[in-house]
């Protein structure tokens, strides 16, 4: 069985981030008005529920959560789930935990740089939309250079800007509702219109659940953090409740106020995209499109910085357990952060979201394929708890805990992957046996260099 590494060795990180700086960094990377760009869409699928299909998706995700405050307390270093399934299944399981995961902690920021420069393009037609998709990778890598800390204080500032948009539209929502009532009725956000309809509700959960793939990065920054495992354990469900509560609020307004009916939506796909931003112009007006549109431009790129943290993290744990090439491990003396390896994630991610951004379907390719990575590494973060307290019996066995949680969170994970497009089971499939060559390669040569 593998041993967590860290500890005392010279490659390891600094522990200077607060509880304040970890939540930062989650909610940064999932972005407190995810739900959007998707609203319209869920709102169709649901047939109106969309605020109770939030609310599942929330506990939903909390079993995901839950896994990681129990293995982040028995591997509290960086590369999140790569350490985890490496203690807890072992070398092979972690090696594929890191290499799905990697798939997502690339591609991911790339879609955030991505619609940060569509949304900056729109606002400054002049600048094409690929200069204003690298500016964006440039600026945020240069923070993440700076220093943990530094890039964690930018964020804050970032993100209480984002939380203040969101905190103007609550605000302006409940303001036109009491002068002038609701579209709908008061309860159809949680009900739906026309019946109630679980089968609808369970589809839209399975896309909804999308919206929160980020809160695990906390996970990653776990050998930064300044009050240990506990800490961090702490800052992911805390994450998890603080955008449940937000996506659940929002969704539930913007219901209320929508001008089309979810079953006009769904006879008009064209009208899914832009119906969040639809409510916005009918029931308070052009102004707070254009502020949560701005919003949305600069909250982008620094769910990016996040990602990319998370990235250069993920890389770097890899590389020093010598699964990744070496240079990946190094620490740079000054600000503490692996250079490097998020020198490495933010090429990779310039060259995918500046593709993307030259292509009139480059979006459309790249959101379809960031999914399937995290959720076989969630599975994969589920085995890992069983196998821990269970199979190797390290620590006292708790049922709920370590069986039923982690099981239960397995069964979310593994039906949203059999809802996944078609295009992004073949990518991760790809991904997945690519992973497995490299892994036999390493095995070996490892027998070789034994014999």
């Amino acid at each position: 069985m593998a041993t967590p590494p860290g500890g005392g060795r010279k490659d390891a990180l600094r522990r200077s981030l607060s509880f304040r700086d970890l939540v930062v960094y989650g909610l940064l990377f999932i972005a407190p008005m995810a739900p959007v760009g998707i609203f319209g869409t869920l709102d169709a699928k649901a047939r109106g529920a969309v605020a109770l299909v939030y609310g599942v998706a929330t506990v939903a995700m909390a079993f995901t959560a839950l896994s990681y405050a129990q293995m982040v307390r028995v591997a509290p270093q960086a590369g999140s789930v790569y350490t985890y399934a490496r203690v807890g299944l072992g070398e092979g399981a972690g090696f594929i935990a890191g290499w799905m995961a990697m798939l997502d902690y690339l591609l991911i920021p790339a879609v955030a740089y991505l619609f940060s420069g569509i949304a900056m393009h729109a606002l400054v037609p002049a600048v094409p939309q690929w200069v204003w998709t690298a500016l964006a990778v440039v600026v945020t890598t240069g923070l993440n250079l700076w220093g943990v800390r530094a890039a964690a204080a930018v964020g804050f500032g970032v993100l209480a800007v984002e939380i203040a948009v969101l905190l103007v539209f609550f605000a302006s929502a409940v303001f036109t509702l009491s002068e002038h009532g609701a579209r709908r009725g008061w309860l159809s956000p949680l009900t739906g219109e026309g019946g109630f309809s679980a089968g609808a509700v369970f589809t839209a959960v399975s896309v909804a659940v999308l919206s929160y793939l980020g809160f695990d990065a906390i996970a990653a920054f776990a050998e930064e953090s300044a009050g240990g495992s506990e800490r961090v354990a702490r800052a992911v469900l805390t994450c998890l409740a603080v955008t449940g509560v937000l996506f659940v609020l929002q969704t539930y307004l913007a219901a209320l106020l929508a001008p089309m009916s979810p079953a006009e939506l769904a006879a008009h796909p064209a009208d899914q995209g832009p119906a969040f931003y639809d409510t916005v112009d009918s029931a308070t007006g052009a102004w707070l499109h254009d502020l949560v549109a701005a919003s949305k431009a600069v909250g982008a790129a620094f769910a990016a910085l996040a990602g990319q943290a998370a990235a250069g993290r993920l890389l770097f744990a890899m590389a020093r357990d010598r699964r990744l090439p070496a240079p990946l491990a190094k620490v740079d003396p000054g600000s503490g952060v692996p250079r490097p390896a998020l020198l490495g994630a933010a090429a990779v991610t310039l060259v995918a979201a500046v593709w993307a951004a030259r292509r009139d379907d480059g979006l459309d390719r790249l959101v379809s394929v960031v999914d399937v990575g995290a959720l076989v590494a969630f599975a994969l973060l589920h085995l890992s708890v069983m196998g821990w307290f269970g199979v190797r019996k390290r620590g006292a066995l708790r049922p709920v805990r370590h069986v039923v949680v982690p099981l239960l969170g397995l069964a979310v994970v593994i039906a949203v992957i059999v809802k996944a497009a078609p295009t992004a089971q073949w990518v991760g499939g790809v991904w997945c046996a690519v992973g497995l060559a490299v892994l036999g390669t390493q095995a070996v040569r490892r027998r070789a260099r034994a014999a």
